[in-house]
């Protein structure tokens, strides 16, 4: 049994070792064995290439503003491993981490005995989580965010209430496919039979397969720009605008304006298929969600890590643009609010990712480009992504550390504004330190 936290975080991570094994078989054989927890509570499910973090916020906060209490299963963590497993934004505490993990573990290496092999270190914390939810924590509704794809994804064991399609592009293709339409097949695995489905995937190769997906459950489908439509609503791009606005429509309700205030044409897109999600939850199964809770939801919330402002002296900006369509994002949201100023930027990624058409774009939006790498397994050299690039100012470092805090004292006073992007757990690890020194030099 375990004692402590870090005991049971520590066992959760060694099961790394085991790898992506896509199939629900292991999770299935979890489900039976916990008597079903997935069957116990109602859930949400979202599924996409980019933006399903915050289309899950969105909602989230909608759904906790209209008084229900809210779990939500998400993942990579920013801040602390708990995160990934939540109830109206507060992480699972570490007693009932400790709880879980014990409750997951003979399970677990009964399981590795089997034909099926050892459960990933993904299923072991779907497990846990639906579990959390079922058994010891209920919740009036989950929202689960999809880990990978959809289809054999270990959270595609639930059935949903409603189900949301966010963008569909180019990632995880050594696993899910090389074409649109292959990785479109099993992010639409998550579409279940009379399940509604909202979607603002926009490529015509993704939508055919979401649209024969959808017919052949029965599933009711709301395509962005068909069954329900948003727009943006012009305001200041002189870069001091803090957010976004948009109109929405659907057959249930129109709203003149919302507001939210992540940054980025992207996120209305996002926060547009939680409104949708929402409509859903109201029109189908008799939610009720007045329009200020929705209106004041979208208002406060938040997605650390996403074009978000670490510093003021200098502008420190951080974005996890991990793929090639979270490239583009990061780039449009640059040249709206960053407009006419220089960008230094530090970038790290994975070595699994299409890093060939992701830092020529870079290249051409920055004025300054270092690379550098991080401590994960599958974290890329600073020097291939160095060669990779064909920027005239272009650099590379092994200790990304002492670049961030290097290239921070170098630019205090200036108005060039210092973006740190790529990988996720790069981003993660980044903010971490940024507030850490800033806080420390507050107190000094």
């Amino acid at each position: 049994m375990f004692e402590t936290y870090e005991e049971a975080v520590g066992w959760i991570r060694s099961r790394s070792k085991f790898g992506m094994k896509p199939g629900l078989e292991r999770m299935q054989w979890l489900m039976e064995k916990l008597h079903h927890p997935e069957q116990k509570i109602r859930t949400v499910h979202v599924a996409g290439t980019n933006g399903k973090g915050s289309t899950v916020t969105f909602l989230r906060n909608i759904l906790e503003q209209a008084g229900y209490t809210v779990g939500t299963f998400t993942s990579p963590y920013i801040e602390q491993f708990n995160e990934r497993i939540s109830i109206n934004g507060s992480p699972v505490s570490d007693e009932d981490l400790v709880r879980l993990t014990n409750a997951i573990r003979l399970l677990a290496e009964e399981l590795e005995h089997t034909a099926f092999g050892a459960p990933t270190e993904f299923e072991v914390i779907t497990a846990m989580s639906l579990l959390y939810f079922a058994d010891i924590q209920p919740v009036d509704i989950v929202i689960y965010e999809v880990g990978l794809g959809g289809r054999l994804d270990s959270t595609n064991v639930i059935t949903p209430l409603v189900s949301l399609i966010t963008n569909i592009g180019h990632d995880h293709m050594n696993v899910l496919g090389h074409t649109i339409a292959e990785i479109a097949f099993e992010k639409a695995g998550i579409i279940k039979h009379g399940v509604p489905v909202a979607t603002t995937a926009m490529l015509p190769d993704a939508l055919a397969v979401i649209e024969e997906k959808a017919a052949k459950e029965k599933a009711p489908l709301f395509r962005a720009g068909k069954e329900f439509s948003f727009a943006e609503i012009g305001g200041d791009l002189t870069g001091e605008q803090t957010g976004e606005q948009f109109r929405f429509a659907s057959p249930y309700g129109a709203y003149d304006r919302l507001s939210i205030t992540m940054m980025g044409r992207h996120q209305i897109y996002n926060a547009a298929l939680a409104v949708m999600g929402a409509e859903l939850l109201q029109h189908f199964h008799h939610f009720r969600i007045p329009q200020h809770a929705l209106e004041k939801g979208l208002l406060e919330s938040k997605w650390i890590g996403r074009f978000e402002k670490l510093l003021d002296d200098p502008p420190v900006i951080i974005d996890g643009a991990h793929n090639p369509e979270g490239i583009d994002s990061l780039i449009e949201t640059m040249d709206t609010h960053l407009r006419g100023k220089k960008i230094r930027m530090i970038f790290s990624a994975l070595g699994d990712k299409d890093l060939d058409h992701m830092i020529p774009k870079l290249d051409q939006k920055t004025d300054e480009i270092i690379f550098t790498t991080f401590d994960f397994p599958r974290a890329i050299s600073a020097e291939v992504l160095y060669k990779i690039s064909r920027h005239q100012n272009k650099s590379f470092s092994k200790d990304w550390k002492e670049t961030v805090r290097t290239k921070i004292k170098e630019m205090e006073g200036s108005e060039d504004v210092l973006v740190i992007t790529g990988s996720l757990y790069f981003i993660s690890k980044v903010r971490k330190y940024i507030l850490g020194q800033s806080e420390r030099k507050g107190q000094s």
